[in-house]
């Protein structure tokens, strides 16, 4: 039987209006200390975005989380953050703001497997 690991999350979340404080879940980053583990998954559902506002740029939305995965993976295509270490990128990435695109609060939680507990909150929370 796999021992169970401590691993951290937090839901990415597209906020169109910060000014309305609506927000759609997009995404999924989660970090796994024990496992060297930090990854994010997203999906951006253009209709539903739009259903927010109607001017959303959708393909610049794509390419800032497509920057985050880099953050994730580290190294130069992370630019500077990409090259803090693990936890500092994961806290980087989590830290509050007021911009277009946040994330909730951190929630922990055990598992087994990182990359497996990654894909079911991206189907219970995003999907």
């Amino acid at each position: 039987m796999q021992e169970k690991v401590l691993y951290e999350y937090a839901v990415i979340r597209v906020v169109p209006r910060v000014e309305r404080e609506e927000f759609l879940n997009v995404g999924i980053i989660l970090y796994c200390a024990k496992q060297h583990f930090l990854q994010s998954i997203f999906k951006i559902e253009e209709e539903r975005l739009r259903a927010f506002s109607a001017n959303i740029d959708c393909e610049e939305l794509h390419n800032y989380l497509e920057t985050w995965q880099k953050i994730c993976k580290g190294g130069k295509n992370g630019g500077p953050i990409g090259s803090l270490a693990i936890s500092a990128r994961f806290r980087w990435l989590t830290a509050t703001r007021s911009t277009i695109i946040q994330t909730s609060k951190v929630h922990p939680g055990y598992c087994t497997d990182a990359q497996e507990m990654l894909t079911t909150l991206f189907s219970e929370l995003v999907l």
